[in-house]
């Protein structure tokens, strides 16, 4: 142990992240953005030589276009370097009743969303027509051609519909550790940690490496995954299960490549729903990531697999699947967060924050929600760190509850019958009480803008309206007479008829994103 020399009052200056793949990165990219480090502030990343990567997160939010622009990145050469292509929500299959049903939750918003709600009118006008989504936003007829949300020429980040990415996880962090090294300032150390250090008050005050190398520091974040070597190994924080309410705890994942290199890369992450879990299918630039996340209460390994290769077997050649699934590997998980990421001078950020499952892509934004409250809200000094750890700490106990309750809905809806599955995920035992309080609310009045409490909700009330109609929630219609009911009856349909034109126009006049990422490298091949 050593005695530090540190005071409540002394200054905050020296930031140590351990560990690196995204997490770790991508924290110190937004970090050394937001603060000069070519003077008294100083970032290192302590990265384990052999570190696998996970993999999982590859799929994005919308927000990750702000977060490459504050930390400097070109867009274009983000695409071409990370295998990336641009995704504009999630399509379903078969969670309703396992017969080949579908809908979407895409990323743009219904129509006139703050004025209008549509889902309302929407219940009484249908009919046999088409969908919630696809009536309120031309962005699902743009993913039924697989085309791209933006044009050639558009600028970086801008775009026609809102979209995130999908992404080389691998590759990704490789991009970020350039970019913190060369041109944000970071310190980057290639070593083990051998050794913890702290003074007596239990903060932490540097780490030491397996060749003896010391590494002080003011502040720590733990990026190191599910290993988490500080929060859990050191400080002994439990990570709160929630394999109550989501059993799903494994995956076996896989690399598999296009069936043609002419064939579409879709613009959604496909998640088609199986007995006893769900397959991810998301279409990066020159081959597809896919895999069977399950749980292991309910089924095994090798079904996994042979669930996952009668999946990919529908759109591949037999020599292909054969290759690429010998090399699929197991990922196991305990779905849940800690209820203390930050304790001490101590903050967890990423997988050692907490993981559930990667249903809608949640990881990798908590990791740039981590990272941007940390820049935001630094702390000067040592003493006002309690009250910055709390508030975070409960910040984001409130977004991992928000997270698990938003997942656990697309079970809770489901009819399938066919397994027990999901049958004991319909069960009222495993199903949050804040959850059923809504649901019974919902039944009479479903969720709309003015329920949204922040404006960065992860899950806005939006995004329960696509999944609540998507997965046929029925609802009573309202006993009062409101007024204003025909205006907005009229204005509904002509958002529905705007909808339906934006819908048609812009699925003709929209590139493929095949056709678009090709363009894209190209332009860049020209240019050198």
């Amino acid at each position: 142990m050593v005695i530090s020399e540190t005071t409540p009052n002394s200054p905050v200056r020296r930031v140590v992240i351990v560990g690196g793949g995204t997490a770790g990165w991508l924290t110190a990219c937004v970090l050394a953005s937001e603060f000069q480090t070519s003077g008294a502030f100083k970032i290192t990343v302590i990265e384990s030589p052999d570190a696998p990567s996970v993999g999982v997160g590859e799929g994005t939010w919308p927000s990750m276009r702000s977060t490459l622009k504050k930390i400097g990145l070109n867009e274009a050469e983000f695409l071409r370097r990370c295998q990336a292509s641009l995704k504009q929500g999630t399509f379903f299959r078969n969670w309703l009743h396992g017969r080949g049903e579908s809908y979407y939750h895409p990323f743009s918003p219904p129509a006139g969303y703050s004025e209008t709600n549509l889902a309302e009118v929407w219940r009484q006008v249908r009919g046999d027509h088409e969908s919630f989504a696809h009536a309120v936003t031309p962005q699902c007829r743009v993913c039924d051609q697989a085309a791209a949300p933006k044009q050639l020429g558009v600028p970086d980040f801008a775009y026609v519909l809102n979209y995130g990415y999908h992404l080389d996880a691998g590759a990704f962090a490789h991009m970020l550790t350039e970019r913190a090294t060369e041109a944000l300032g970071v310190q980057h150390i290639r070593e083990h940690i051998s050794r913890v250090v702290h003074d007596p008050e239990g903060y932490l005050t540097s780490l030491v490496t397996r060749s003896g190398t010391e590494v002080a520091g003011d502040i720590f974040i733990d990026c190191s995954g599910f290993q988490a070597l500080l929060v859990e190994k050191h400080y002994k924080i439990p990570l709160e299960r929630v394999t109550s309410v989501l059993f799903n705890d494994s995956a076996v994942a896989a690399q598999i490549p296009y069936g043609d290199s002419t064939d579409d890369i879709r613009s959604t992450t496909w998640a088609t729903a199986q007995p006893a879990g769900w397959i991810w299918d998301i279409g990066l630039r020159d081959r597809r990531g896919v895999g069977m996340v399950f749980s292991s209460a309910h089924t095994n390994e090798a079904e996994a697999h042979e669930r996952l290769h009668s999946y990919v077997e529908s759109t591949n050649r037999r020599d292909q699947v054969e290759t690429a699934l010998a090399e699929a590997r197991l990922i196991q998980f305990t779905p849940g967060y800690r209820k203390t990421p930050w304790h001490k001078n101590c903050i967890a950020v990423g997988l050692s924050s907490g993981f559930v499952e990667p249903l809608e892509a949640s990881a990798l934004v908590m990791v740039e929600l981590a990272a941007r409250a940390l820049a935001d809200r630094f702390p000067t000094e040592r003493s006002v760190m309690p009250q910055l750890a709390s508030r975070f700490n409960r910040e984001f106990n409130q977004r991992w509850e928000h997270i698990v309750e938003f997942l656990k809905l697309h079970y809770v809806l489901s009819q399938r019958d066919d397994s027990d599955y999901w049958r004991d995920h319909r069960n009222g035992n495993s199903i949050p009480d804040s959850l059923i309080e809504r649901l019974a609310l919902w039944h009479t009045g479903l969720p709309w803008h003015p329920d949204d409490q922040r404006a960065d909700e992860l899950f806005p009330s939006a995004s329960y309206q696509y999944v609540l109609m998507g997965m046929d929630f029925q609802t009573t219609a309202s006993p009062l007479p409101r007024r204003g009911r025909e205006e907005q009856m009229t204005q509904a349909q002509t958002l529905f008829r705007e909808v339906r034109e934006q819908g048609q126009r812009m699925s003709t006049r929209l590139s493929s994103n095949r056709q678009l990422l090709s363009e894209l490298r190209q332009r860049d091949f020209a240019a050198l």
